[in-house]
C-alpha cells in the first residue's frame, strides 16, 4: 500500500501493528494517528473514510491520509472504530491539493476537508438514520439479526434515531457495526442533519402485466372487454403508442412515468382502475437527478477569428499550463470552450469549468446540456446534498467526466483532469471569505490542474491585473478576441451627468433625462432593459431629517439597511432586522427619510416612470429559493419581463437577444470606494454589464449615470481601452507596494471587548513585524467595518516580498505567533483570523 508520501507498506499480519494518520474535520494544524484493527487492516486505504472517536464521546469521520507502522510518541493510539467504503472515496491528489491549500492560506487541513466534503460524505456521532425507503423486509436477499431488527422496529414508530438513541434502546456501548451492517444491507440510510435527510428522486411508473405484454389474443381480449369504457380505452391506447411493446417486449419491463397521462389530460380514475383489475402493474424506480439525454443541439460553427483563438491555445499548452482568453463581451469565448471541451472529452480526460456565479451557472447550463447530456454534472450550494454527492459518486464512478460549477467544484474527486475552464476569472466570487479556507478559486484550480499535469484555459473580457501582468510576463500564454461574434456591434456609451440634471430640475425619482428617453425608446420597439444598482435593498439608510440620526445595528458597526418589502431595516452581516422606525430614537422627530438608492427603490420608481413596463428585480433577495434564478432568466429570456433590475448577478454571461438597453444608476458607488481595487472593479463590472447589451444585430446602449463624468475612467471604458487604463493602475500600484508586485496577508484579531481585542492586535503586530522577511507592516487599525456580532475588529497587513522562501518562512513564523498568542492567558479568547490574498 503506498503512502500520501510515497512510502510503501504490507497490508495485513505482516506488519504488526499498523497505524493510519486520519484527517479530521477540526481546526487542529495536523492529523491524527489511529492503530488499525486486524479485522480492517485488508480494507483500508489512503482516502477512505473511517469513523473514529476523538476526545471521551465525539465520533468523527476521517479521511486516510497515511499509512505506516510508526506509533504515536506523544499519546497511545485509539484503535479506528470502522471503515465506510469499499473503495476510497478520496483519492491521493486530492489530499495533496488540500495539504497545499492548508500551507498556503494558513489553515489547517481538516478545515479544507470540512468544506470540501459534502455533508452527506460527513457522518459524527450527531448524525441520524432512517428507514431506507425503497427497503422492503419481505424481499430483501439479507437476513436480519435480533439487535437489527429492534432497531428497524424502533424506526417503524420514529421518523428518525441519533447513534445515542440506538445505543439507549440496545444497550450497547459502540453502535457502529450494527449502523455498517444495516447500511450495506439497504435498510437504512444515514444523515448528519435533518434537513440533509436524504429523499431520493423516485419515479413512479406503469406497465402492462405479461399476460397481455405478451400474447396479442389476450390484449384483443382485454379491448373486447374494455368496450364502451372510453377512459379505459385511452389510458392503454397511450400506453401503446409510448411503449410499443409488440415491437420490443423488453421496452414493458421499463414502463412509462404516471405523469405522462395526467400531463395528456387523461383519466387519473381510470388509470386506478386499471392498476386495480390487474392489467396494469405500477411500480417505483429511483432514478437519477439530472438527465442522461442528450438534446437537440446545432454543431458549433467557429468564425475565422475563434479558429485562430483556438489554434493559438492549443499551441501555447505545448509550452505553457495556462493560457489567458482575453475577449471582448460578445465574442464567443463559450463556443471555444465547448470544442476545447469536446476534444479533451473525445481524449479520455476529465474536464471542469469553473463559472462565478449561480445565476451565471443556471443560464450556461441549458446550453450545455445540449451538447453534453449525461456526461455533465453541476455543481453548487444551491443544490441539495443530496445532489452534491451524487454528482461525487458520478465523478468518482466515471459517469461523470465533464463537471460544470461555483468555486466548490474543485474540490470533486477527478482522477484523470485534462482541461480546466475558468469563465470570466477576475471575478471576485471566486475568493472564499468565510470560514477557512479562505481560497481564490482560480488560484487553486491551477493549482489542481499542474498536480493533474493538466492545462488552465482563463477566460475574462476584463482580465484581473493579476492575470494580464504573469501574462505580460510571459508566465501564461495569451491571445485576444477583438470582435463580436457575428455581426453584432459594440454598444454605444453615453454619460449622464447626475448634478447636472438636478441643477435643471430634468432628475425624477434619481433617473436622468436621458436614461428615461433610452428606456423609452425601447419599450416602444419592444426590446428589453437591463438596469443595474449593486446595491440590495430599498435604500442604504433611512435618516432623521431633523437630526442626522440614522439606525444602525446594535451588533455590527454599520447602519441597517431599509427594505420597504416587509417594512423592516436589516443587517448585511448579522441578519438582525427590526421594522422600520416611525420615530426618531434620538429627538423625537417623524421626518424620517431614506438615503439612496438599492434595487428596491430603483424597481419602485421605474414602476412609476414607466407603468406600462413589466419590471422583475434580481438580487439576494429574490433568488433565496433553489430555482429563484432559473425562473427570473427564463421570465426574461421568453419575453414576459421588460425591465430587469439587478445587482451585479445581471453582469456577467447573460446572453439575451433583445437587451438593447443598459443603465447603470451610479457609477460613481463602485469607482469611489476606499480599495487599491476599485478602478480596477469598476471598469470590470461597468465593462461586463455594458456587455449585455445589442449583442445580435441591433446596436444597444450604454447609460452611465455619474456626477463625475470628466473621471478619464469614463473616457477609458467606452474606448474599451483596458491596456492604458492598466498601464496606468500598474504604475499606481508598483509605487504603493500593492499586487502583484507584493504579496498581502492580512491578520485580523476579533473579541467581544474593544479593550482586550486592541490589547491582542498590538501585540500580535509586534510578533509578524519581528519575523526577519522583507515586508511591509500596516497597522493594527480598526477595521472598515469595526464591529460585526458583537465582536470587535482590528486588522494588520503585512505586504510580502514575492519569493517564495520569504512567504513560506513569514507563514511559518506567523503561525509561531499565533500558537503563541493563543498560549497566553489573556488571550485565549481571542479570535485570529488569517486570509491570504484577501483582496
Amino acid at each position: 500500500m503506498e503512502s500520501l508520501f510515497g512510502d510503501t507498506y504490507p497490508v495485513g499480519e505482516d506488519l504488526n501493528p499498523l497505524f493510519a494518520d486520519i484527517i479530521l474535520p477540526v481546526p487542529i494544524p495536523r492529523m491524527f494517528t489511529y492503530k488499525i484493527p486486524k479485522s480492517l487492516a485488508e480494507g483500508i486505504g489512503i482516502g477512505y473514510r473511517v469513523i473514529v472517536q476523538f476526545g471521551k464521546k465525539k465520533v468523527l469521520t476521517g479521511i486516510v491520509g497515511k499509512v505506516h507502522a510508526k506509533p504515536p510518541q506523544a499519546y497511545e493510539a485509539k484503535p479506528i472504530l470502522d471503515v465506510l467504503d469499499a473503495q476510497a472515496t478520496v483519492n491521493p491528489l486530492q489530499i495533496r491539493l488540500w495539504a497545499w491549500m492548508a500551507e498556503y492560506y494558513c489553515c489547517h487541513i481538516g478545515e479544507v476537508m470540512n468544506a470540501a466534503l459534502p455533508s452527506g460524505l460527513k457522518l459524527s456521532s450527531e448524525s441520524k438514520i432512517q428507514i431506507n425507503p425503497l427497503f422492503d423486509q419481505e424481499t430483501s436477499a439479507y437476513p436480519l439479526d435480533d439487535r437489527e431488527l429492534v432497531i428497524l422496529e424502533a424506526l417503524a414508530q420514529r421518523e428518525e434515531m441519533s447513534y445515542q438513541d440506538c445505543e439507549n434502546i440496545l444497550g450497547i456501548k459502540s453502535i457502529h457495526g450494527i449502523i455498517k451492517s444495516l447500511v450495506v444491507k439497504e435498510a437504512i440510510l444515514v444523515f448528519e442533519e435533518v434537513k440533509d435527510k436524504f429523499s431520493p428522486k423516485v419515479e413512479s411508473r406503469v406497465r402492462l402485466v405479461k399476460r397481455y405484454a405478451e400474447d396479442r389474443d389476450a390484449l384483443e381480449g382485454l379491448f373486447a372487454s374494455i368496450s364502451g369504457k372510453p377512459k379505459q380505452e385511452e389510458i392503454l391506447l397511450k400506453y401503446l403508442q409510448e411503449v410499443p411493446v409488440f415491437h420490443q417486449v423488453a421496452l414493458n419491463e421499463k414502463g412509462l412515468e404516471k405523469s405522462v397521462f395526467a400531463q395528456a389530460g387523461l383519466s387519473q380514475s381510470a388509470l386506478k382502475t386499471l392498476v386495480k383489475n390487474g392489467v396494469l402493474e405500477e411500480f417505483k424506480v429511483v432514478v437519477s437527478r439530472f438527465q442522461d439525454e442528450l438534446a437537440a443541439s446545432d454543431p458549433i460553427q467557429l468564425s475565422q477569428e475563434q479558429e485562430a483563438a483556438k489554434a493559438s491555445i492549443k499551441q501555447q499548452f505545448e509550452e505553457k499550463h495556462t493560457v489567458l482568453l482575453h475577449g471582448i463581451t460578445g465574442s464567443g469565448k463559450t463556443e471555444i470552450y465547448i470544442t476545447l471541451i469536446e476534444e479533451a472529452l473525445a481524449g479520455g480526460s476529465q474536464v471542469l469549468l469553473l463559472l462565478p456565479e449561480i445565476a451565471l451557472t443556471t443560464h450556461m447550463v441549458d446550453r450545455l446540456r445540449k451538447v453534453f447530456g449525461g456526461r455533465m454534472g453541476v455543481f453548487h450550494s444551491k443544490y441539495s446534498d443530496n445532489e452534491r454527492v451524487e454528482v461525487w459518486n458520478g465523478v468518482l464512478s466515471g459517469k461523470v467526466s465533464f463537471v460544470v460549477g461555483v468555486r466548490s467544484s474543485i474540490f470533486l474527486p477527478f482522477d484523470s483532469l485534462g482541461l480546466v475552464i475558468v469563465d470570466e476569472e477576475h471575478e471576485s466570487s471566486y475568493k472564499q471569505f468565510d470560514p477557512a479556507p479562505r481560497y481564490q478559486a482560480r488560484d487553486a484550480a491551477i493549482m489542481l490542474a499542474w498536480l493533474h499535469q493538466a492545462k488552465t484555459l482563463l477566460g475574462s473580457a476584463t482580465p484581473s491585473f493579476e492575470s494580464f501582468y504573469n501574462a505580460r510576463q510571459k508566465k501564461y500564454g495569451y491571445f485576444q478576441l477583438k470582435n463580436r461574434y457575428g455581426e453584432a456591434q459594440l454598444p454605444e456609451f453615453h454619460l449622464a451627468d447626475i448634478l447636472a440634471d438636478k441643477k435643471k430640475n430634468l432628475l425624477k425619482l434619481d433617473s436622468t433625462r436621458l436614461l428615461r428617453e433610452k428606456i423609452q425608446e425601447a419599450l416602444q420597439r419592444q426590446e428589453q432593459v437591463l438596469i443595474f444598482q449593486n446595491r440590495r435593498g430599498y435604500a442604504p439608510y433611512i435618516c432623521c431629517e431633523d437630526c442626522g440620526w440614522i439606525p444602525g445595528c446594535d451588533r455590527c458597526d454599520v447602519s441597517l439597511t431599509y427594505h420597504q418589502f416587509g417594512e423592516e431595516m436589516r443587517c448585511h452581516y448579522c441578519g438582525f432586522k427590526e421594522k422600520v422606525p416611525h420615530t426618531c430614537a434620538a429627538c423625537g422627530s417623524t421626518k424620517l427619510g431614506a438615503v439612496g438608492l438599492g434595487t428596491e427603490r430603483i424597481e419602485e420608481s421605474l414602476a412609476l416612470l414607466f407603468p406600462e413596463a413589466r419590471i422583475a428585480r434580481m438580487d439576494l433577495d429574490t433568488t433565496r429559493s433553489k430555482y429563484g434564478y432559473q425562473r427570473l432568466l427564463e421570465d426574461f429570456g421568453s419575453g414576459n419581463v421588460d425591465i430587469l433590475v439587478g445587482t451585479q448577478m445581471i453582469t456577467k454571461g447573460l446572453d439575451f437577444d433583445r437587451v438593447t438597453v443598459v443603465g447603470i444608476m451610479d457609477a460613481d458607488r463602485i469607482l469611489y470606494f476606499p480599495d487599491f481595487r476599485a478602478g480596477e472593479r469598476a471598469f470590470q463590472q461597468i465593462t461586463q454589464v455594458a456587455g449585455r447589451a445589442g449583442r445580435r444585430d441591433k446596436r444597444g446602449n450604454v447609460i452611465i449615470q455619474t456626477r463625475r463624468p470628466d473621471d478619464q475612467i469614463f473616457t477609458q471604458i467606452m474606448a474599451g481601452d483596458y491596456v492604458n487604463f492598466y498601464l496606468q493602475e500598474m504604475g499606481e500600484r508598483q509605487r504603493f507596494f500593492y499586487p502583484p508586485f507584493v504579496k498581502i496577508i492580512k491578520v485580523s484579531t476579533r473579541h467581544k471587548e474593544y479593550k482586550v481585542a486592541e490589547k491582542a492586535a498590538r501585540h500580535l503586530h509586534q510578533l509578524m513585524a519581528e519575523i526577519p522577511v522583507k515586508k511591509i507592516m500596516l497597522g493594527p487599525e480598526k477595521g472598515l467595518i469595526g464591529k460585526i456580532k458583537d465582536q470587535y475588529i482590528f486588522e494588520s497587513v503585512a505586504k510580502l516580498d514575492r519569493t517564495s522562501q520569504a512567504q513560506a518562512q513569514f507563514k511559518h513564523d506567523l503561525q509561531a505567533a499565533l500558537e503563541e498568542m493563543q498560549a497566553h492567558k489573556d488571550f485565549k479568547s481571542v479570535r485570529f483570523v488569517v486570509d491570504v490574498d484577501p483582496y
